[in-house]
Formats: C-alpha cells, sequence, structure tokens
C-alpha cells in the first residue's frame, strides 16, 4: 500500500477510536466515566486482532483482545452486540464491563468495536464492587460469561446491581459507542473499498511490528532481573522478571513469582500481558500505532496457578489494577528506569442509595533528563480525577483538602514527582473500601536516586493499612497521601 493511503487510513482508523471514547463518556451516566473517564474503545478487523484504539486506559487495551478473542468462534450476527466481564474470559476484574460489536460489509464480517467502561458497581457485597478483602470471584460481583447484549439481558443484569437505572444507562452507552465505530467503519470502506480497507489493516499490524523491532534492535542484547514485592494483607508476596532481549525480540519471563494467593491481588493471564505492553510500548516507541502488530515481538511466560496466571475462582479485583501497575514496574526496573508511585490508590465509597469509586495520581519517577511529573495517573491508569465541584454536587462528600504533597519526590540529580494529598468528610453513613500500594515499600530510585516517599491512609488521623475497608459515620475524614516517585542520579 502506498504511504499516504496508509498514513490517511491510520488517521482514520484512529479518529474513529476518539470518537467512539467521546460518544461513551458524553453518553454515560456515572461520574466514574463522564468525570474521570475510566473507559476505553479499540477496533478489531475480523480476526480479532486489534488494528487501533484510542490512547485511554492501558490496562483495558492491552486485554481486550482477549475479550473479542473469547467471542471470535461464536455465531456473529449484524445488530446484536456481546457483554462479558469474566476475568478467565477475556475480562479483567468484574467492574470492568466489555461490550463488542460485530462489523459486516455486505453481510460479510469486517471487524468488531469495542468499548470497556469501569462500572460504579457490579452488584458486589460491598458498594462499589471493589472490596479490599475479597477471597473468591463470587465475593467480587455479577459474573457475566460472554453473552449476546439483548434488552432483556440489559436489564437483567442491571437490576442485580445498585443503581440499576445508572447501570443501564452506561451500558447503553458503551452499546453507543460500537455503533459509532460501526459507522465510522463503515464510511472508510465506503471510500477506499473492502478490499484496500482489509489490506490497509495487514499493513498497519505489520508497519508497527516493524517499528517495535527496529527500536528492540537497539537494545543491548543480553538478561536482565529485577524483583519487588505486592503489599498483601497477610504479608508481601515477591514478583520477579528474567528480560531476555536477543535481536529484535524480547521474552519476558515472571517465573519464581508468588503462587496465587487466597486475597485478591491475582492477576488473569489477560491482565499481565496488558501490562507486559504497556512496558514494551514505554521501553521502545509510544508513537508506533498502538495495535496487536506492536506487540508481536514480545513472549511472556507466566507459570499457570501463579499470581500473574491465576485460576478460577481466584479473586482479582486488585490484581487488574495494583498488580499490573507492580508488572509494569518490574519490567522498567529490569532496564534500569526509576519508579512511579506504582499505585492506583483505588478508593471506593457507597450505600445504597450512591456508590462512589476513584483512582487517585500520585509522582512520576525521574529520568536521566528530567524531574518527574507530579500528581499524575502513572503506568496502568490514565483516567482523570473527578473534580471537587462534581464531586460534592453528587454525593454524600465534602472535600477538606486536596493538594500536592511537597517533598514526597525522591532525590537524585533529577527529582521524582510529587505524589497528592485527597482529604473527604463524609456527610451520611457509607462504607468505604482502600486497595493500595506502596504504603510499606517506596518507590525506587535508579542510578543512585533516592526512592520517592511511599502512602499513607489515614481515619481521623489513624492510620490505615495498605487494603482496608470498614464504615464512615458522618463526620468522619478520611485523607490519603499518595506516594512519590523515584529520583535519578546522584544529586
Amino acid at each position: 500500500m502506498d504511504p499516504v493511503t496508509l498514513e490517511v487510513m491510520l488517521g482514520s482508523l484512529r479518529a474513529a477510536c476518539d470518537e467512539m471514547g467521546a460518544v461513551l463518556v458524553r453518553s454515560a451516566h456515572s461520574a466514574n466515566i463522564k468525570e474521570r473517564r475510566d473507559a476505553s474503545t479499540a477496533l478489531f478487523d475480523a480476526d480479532g486482532q486489534m488494528v487501533m484504539q484510542a490512547e485511554h486506559i492501558p490496562v483495558h487495551l492491552g486485554a481486550m483482545p482477549s475479550a473479542v478473542a473469547a467471542v471470535l468462534d461464536e455465531e456473529q450476527r449484524p445488530g446484536e452486540s456481546w457483554i462479558l466481564n469474566d476475568p478467565y474470559r477475556g475480562g479483567t476484574h468484574l467492574p470492568d464491563i466489555t461490550v463488542i460489536t460485530p462489523l459486516f460489509h455486505d453481510g460479510e464480517p469486517a471487524g468488531f468495536a469495542a468499548s470497556r467502561a469501569h462500572h460504579a458497581d457490579v452488584g458486589a457485597g460491598e458498594p462499589g464492587s471493589m472490596p479490599a478483602l475479597s477471597r473468591t470471584l463470587a465475593d467480587e460481583g455479577v459474573v457475566i460469561p460472554p453473552t449476546r447484549l439483548t434488552d432483556e439481558v440489559l436489564h437483567g443484569l442491571a437490576r442485580r446491581m445498585r443503581n440499576p437505572r445508572q447501570r443501564e444507562a452506561d451500558l447503553r452507552a458503551q452499546l453507543a459507542a460500537g455503533r459509532a465505530g460501526g459507522e465510522r467503519m463503515a464510511a472508510l470502506i465506503e471510500r477506499f473499498g473492502i478490499h484496500t480497507v482489509r489490506a490497509g489493516m495487514r499493513e498497519t499490524l505489520d508497519y508497527a511490528e516493524r517499528r517495535t523491532r527496529a527500536r528492540i534492535a537497539e537494545l543491548e542484547d543480553g538478561v536482565r532481573e529485577a524483583a519487588d514485592v505486592l503489599e498483601a494483607a497477610d504479608g508481601d508476596l515477591q514478583l520477579r522478571v528474567r528480560a531476555s532481549v536477543e535481536g529484535d525480540a524480547i521474552q519476558l519471563d515472571f517465573s519464581g513469582s508468588a503462587a496465587q494467593h487466597d486475597g485478591n491481588l491475582n492477576c488473569p493471564l489477560a491482565v499481565t500481558l496488558s501490562a507486559c505492553y504497556f512496558a514494551l510500548r514505554v521501553l521502545t516507541d509510544p508513537d508506533v500505532p498502538p495495535c496487536s502488530g506492536a506487540y508481536r515481538p514480545l513472549t511472556v511466560v507466566a507459570p499457570e496457578g501463579s499470581l500473574l496466571n491465576a485460576r478460577p475462582p481466584a479473586a482479582v479485583a486488585a490484581g487488574n489494577v495494583e498488580t499490573s501497575s507492580r508488572v509494569a514496574d518490574l519490567v522498567l526496573r529490569a532496564f534500569g528506569h526509576a519508579l512511579g508511585q506504582g499505585t492506583m490508590n483505588n478508593l471506593t465509597l457507597g450505600n445504597d442509595r450512591f456508590t462512589y469509586y476513584e483512582t487517585l495520581g500520585g509522582g512520576q519517577g525521574a529520568c536521566e533528563d528530567a524531574d518527574g511529573p507530579s500528581a499524575v495517573h502513572v503506568a496502568m491508569s490514565n483516567t482523570l480525577n473527578t473534580p471537587i465541584e462534581a464531586l460534592e454536587l453528587e454525593f454524600p462528600l465534602r472535600a477538606v483538602e486536596y493538594a500536592l504533597r511537597r517533598g514526597s519526590g525522591g532525590a537524585g540529580r533529577h527529582r521524582g514527582g510529587d505524589g497528592v494529598i485527597r482529604e473527604l468528610e463524609a456527610l451520611d453513613e457509607m462504607r468505604y473500601s482502600l486497595i493500595t500500594e506502596r504504603r510499606r515499600h517506596a518507590p525506587a530510585g535508579a542510578d543512585g536516586g533516592e526512592p520517592g516517599r511511599p502512602g499513607r491512609n489515614l481515619l481521623n488521623g489513624d492510620e490505615l493499612p495498605a487494603k482496608a475497608s470498614g464504615t464512615l459515620n458522618p463526620g468522619d475524614r478520611l485523607r490519603i497521601e499518595t506516594p512519590g516517585g523515584g529520583g535519578h542520579g546522584i544529586g
């Protein structure tokens, strides 16, 4: 394909994914999607290969090919979409619900449009469906296997969750995003023809592979190793990686990492792959078209039954948000990078009348030529914050303090970024759930740089552990101080 046509097609596919995301965000009702934009969109070819994604949530996007693969062999019908959230059949954790819409041209399959959104509740015993201390998948909410999304199914699922009208509205927003993707794909086919579009998709995948392999080839061959821990409620869990670079390919071997455990830090394989894809993108060329072709040079080894390739019915609520962050950290640490906060600082609040979920930014690690940015969502998270005005308007909460946590970044020739302080006062009785990391172990610096400061969770001034849940009474104040990033170089 001539380069100009390919570039036009690349731009069209990217714009289609961006438009899908805009439709989803503007149509959604929950603050989690419309304010924080905790949602992602992508387009796939008829073989289930991801040909383009919007620059949304890394942990969603790298795992979405597994969701499309879960329905690929089913009979596809025009006008019928699929829904799923089962972590062991293409999902990540239960609040992340995926809607997949098959696309057709003249009655023949032309591809798939997919969206994944974090719903504010999926029916767990703990409001918000992010329990800090869950032990099995059944503790975390409604499990949805790959299912045709009819109106009857949609109503039935929403009734099993809190705020069913809001759940239904958010699911319909995902259906609207799929329709938008179908319309844009149809316009592309009308402009270029189905054969040219299919050829363009193949060339997009091959082009991304060539560029990624070229950057890997610039890395020095050899083996690099790193180790780190996760802060489980009953002690630390060891993670290890052995990164091997040979020519234009990379293997990441996580053998020697902890076995799956009876908490919720377990990862389905799709989440581990997603974190590895993110790290590969950071290490090679972030401007490569974000598609499955860019991941062809990567091989991931994660033994079945380990923390990074768990078997059902292991709980996974924290695996998707926290363990994925640690996997990305591990790979970047093996290649000599200072680490960012390494946690999403998950906070869930709710009762029978409302549910609220947010992740909090923190410090990013410094690099060899610049300080790390402060108060940003790091690694596998790419959401916005919830504006205080929206928070106080919709929920029985008052923001007491929202500020930079000055001095929390690690010292060095270049400093790590600072974390944030977020303190909320409850105005009604509600449950809280905290799933956080880097409270006992600080984010490491690099090349002699100092680590960032660990985070802290406090309730009315008393320190809470990294994983905690309980009840807030009116007037109680929950304070989260997020970690700073590691410094780089000796100052």
